[in-house]
């Protein structure tokens, strides 16, 4: 049995997206309870050499993107990265899911040996979709996924795994 490779990305980067937006909406709903600016949340990181939590929205997004664009043999879409506030990264998520809503299984199965070029690390790598998909995009994705996450948790906004899950 081979893996539908349209199922292990278009559905797994949409169920996720749609949890971060929940995560993003309790943590801007947890700011206004506590009177915190926004701002303290959007900017915060984990370590100093980390990315905020904008940039890590921006990156998991990018790969949900960037991904299934590639398999299919797509241009990747360009986002400005120009976002400051909760609502304008709600309105990144929910642009992206519209896009992903745009592929279906017959543009991203059979991608599986399908011949990925990108720069890695600044340098052009050339990888066959499958390891692509499994090694690289997907690691990336819930990287920054759990990241953005861990940040909020960490700034005392109170998820659980149930919301990281989309269950809730």
């Amino acid at each position: 049995m081979t893996i539908s490779m349209y199922e292990a990305s278009v559905p797994v980067f949409s169920a996720r997206l749609k949890a971060l937006s929940n995560v993003l909406a309790a943590a801007e709903q947890n700011a206004l309870d506590r009177k915190i600016d926004p701002q303290v949340f959007l900017t915060a990181r984990l370590a100093p050499d980390m990315f905020a939590l904008t940039r890590q929205v921006q990156i998991a997004t990018d790969h949900a993107k960037g991904a299934p664009s590639r398999l299919a043999g797509r241009e990747v879409p360009k986002y400005e990265d120009n976002e400051a506030s909760f609502a304008d990264l709600e309105a990144r998520i929910a642009k992206t899911l519209a896009l992903l809503a745009t592929f279906s299984a017959a543009d991203i199965d059979g991608s599986d040996d399908k011949v990925i070029e990108l720069k890695l690390g600044g340098r052009e790598t050339t990888l066959g979709g499958m390891q692509y998909l499994l090694h690289v995009a997907m690691p990336n994705f819930y990287f920054h996924l759990t990241t953005a996450y861990d940040i909020l948790r960490h700034n005392g906004v109170p998820l659980g795994k149930a919301t990281f899950l989309g269950s809730r």
